[in-house]
C-alpha cells in the first residue's frame, strides 16, 4: 500500500480511457485498490476534503474507483446502468485540479453495476451527492474530466471564490 502521486490537469494520461479489470486476484489489481485507498486518505488528511479517487488519477489505467464516505468501497468495472432524467447543477471539484471548481450538470439519481474485489457482481443506486460523485469518478475511467463537462465557458472558479460565495 503506497501513497501515489496524483496526476494534475494538463497531463495527457488523464484523458486516456481505462481497461477493464479481468483478473481480480492479480497483484496489480490488489495494489491499485490499496494504493487508491492510501492516496485518498493522504489527500484528505492534507487538503481537508475528498471522498473518492479513480485509478487513472494515479496513472493506473484500470477501471477501478475507490470511494470512502464513512466506509471504504472499491468499485471495479463500474458502469452506469440507469440515470434519472432529473438533473442537478453544482460546483464540481477534483484531486487533479484541487484549486479549480467547475460548474456541471449531473443526473440526480443513477444505478451503477460494478464488481467487488472478489469479482462478484454488485449494484448500487445513488442519489444526489453520491450520484454526482460516482458520475465524476466513472467519467475519469472514460478519460473525461469535469472541465470537459463545464456548462459554459464561465463555469470555472477558484475554490476560494466558491467557498466565499457559499458563506
Amino acid at each position: 500500500m503506497a501513497v501515489r502521486e496524483i496526476l494534475l490537469l494538463g497531463n495527457p494520461q488523464l484523458w486516456r480511457p481505462s481497461a477493464l479489470v479481468t483478473d481480480f486476484r492479480a497483484e496489480e489489481t490488489r495494489e491499485i485498490v490499496a494504493d487508491l485507498g492510501a492516496t485518498l486518505a493522504d489527500f484528505r488528511a492534507r487538503m481537508g476534503f475528498g471522498r473518492a479517487i479513480a485509478a487513472p488519477q494515479i496513472g493506473a489505467h484500470r477501471r477501478i474507483i475507490f470511494v470512502n464516505m464513512g466506509r471504504p468501497l472499491p468499485l471495479i468495472n463500474p458502469t452506469i446502468e440507469r440515470a434519472s432524467g432529473h438533473m442537478m447543477e453544482l460546483w464540481d471539484d477534483c484531486f487533479s485540479f484541487p484549486d479549480l471548481m467547475v460548474r456541471v450538470r449531473r443526473h440526480a439519481e443513477i444505478t451503477v453495476r460494478y464488481q467487488d474485489e472478489r469479482g462478484a457482481a454488485r449494484e448500487l443506486t445513488a442519489e444526489n451527492d453520491l450520484s454526482e460523485l460516482l458520475q465524476h469518478e466513472i467519467d475519469h475511467l472514460d478519460g473525461i474530466l469535469a472541465t470537459d463537462r463545464a456548462i459554459d465557458p464561465r463555469s470555472f472558479a477558484l475554490r476560494s471564490e466558491v467557498d466565499r460565495s457559499r458563506r
